[in-house]
């Protein structure tokens, strides 16, 4: 055999080696090996529901809030003027359904109290006057036609008192149900304009639904904001997770809460991380049909959550992903 052929036959082997300890090596990767990612964030963008112009900036860029704390305002002349004007259009609702249910005022119930009064007394003197008539009829001294006269005075007064009465007991009832009961829609629909008006007011002011760092503002005061546009963007530290990939031998043994470390430069010690999320399709499919070899080139996202020292990590940045034993 020349030593051309043995060259060629010496090659052939050492490449096929070479190969076939390429994929054990894949086949067999141990879990604790490292895996190439990079740091990701979910943002949380502060906005409002109402546009206007912005009033106030509470923050900068590169701050960090607390939850609840002030973000921004926006001007608010015409919804507090709405707010005040529904407030307004309730107590009217509402006294009137009072008014209704305490029937007519003070001074009309004394008014007809003191005519009742003044028919009660001339009922009186009709009633006595008649008595009066009836005993001189009866000794001779006066006329049948005066006796009747007073007798009609007396029925007269008699129904005049009946009558005012019945004024009094209508005047001390509350109003009829449909009236309620229309007040009583009036007062409903007041308190849910009322209510909008308040939640419009409140849109005006903008405040941290969540702690983290303020990574933007996208407006400046003066500028007039588009209702639902976002204003301030903010970055919490559990929001910050690692993206990496693995090959198809390996993601089988991943399961959503196997706990890992990640390794950055200038982080230090390895932060701890929990696997949040496994893609279930590849990330990478080559455009040949699939060999053997080819299987190799697969690889699968996963997403892992800091669980430690989130804040030391930062987006876009570069990081090796261990798996832990």
């Amino acid at each position: 055999m020349n030593r051309k052929l043995q060259a060629a036959i010496a090659i052939t082997l050492l490449v096929v080696a070479s190969a076939v300890g390429w994929r054990h090596w894949i086949a067999a990767e141990p879990p604790s090996a490292p895996y190439s990612g990079y740091v990701e964030a979910e943002y949380v963008m502060a906005s409002s529901a109402v546009g206007g112009t912005l009033t106030a900036l509470d923050v900068r860029r590169g701050d960090r809030v607390a939850a609840g704390a002030a973000l921004f305002a926006l001007d608010d002349a015409a919804e507090r003027g709405a707010r005040n004007e529904a407030e307004g259009r309730l107590q009217q609702a509402q006294a009137q359904l009072a008014d209704l249910l305490t029937g007519r005022r003070p001074a009309e119930i004394d008014a007809i109290v003191a005519q009742r009064a003044q028919a009660q007394a001339a009922l009186q003197q009709s009633d006595a006057e008649l008595v009066r008539q009836t005993r001189l009829l009866s000794a001779g001294n006066t006329t049948v036609q005066k006796v009747e006269q007073a007798r009609k005075q007396r029925d007269q007064d008699r129904g005049r008192v009946t009558e005012l009465e019945a004024q009094l007991k209508v005047a001390r009832l509350p109003g009829r149900d449909e009236q309620i009961n229309a007040a009583e829609a009036a007062i409903a629909a007041a308190q849910g304009t009322l209510a909008q008006a308040e939640w419009r007011l409140a849109q005006k002011t903008g405040s941290a639904p969540i702690g983290g760092m303020v990574v933007d503002t996208l407006f400046r005061p003066g500028e007039v904001v588009p209702a639902g546009a976002p204003i301030v963007q903010l970055l919490p530290p559990e929001n910050i997770k690692i993206r990496f990939f693995v090959p198809e031998e390996v993601v089988a043994r991943i399961s959503i809460g196997q706990a890992v470390e990640v390794a950055c430069d200038g982080c230090g010690a390895r932060i701890p991380a929990t696997v949040r999320f496994i893609a279930p399709q590849a990330e990478y499919t080559p455009p040949v049909i699939y060999s053997r070899e080819q299987r190799a080139r697969l690889v699968f996202l996963v997403e892992a959550r800091p669980t430690e020292r989130a804040e030391a990590l930062r987006v876009g940045q570069p990081v090796d992903v261990f798996m832990r034993p």
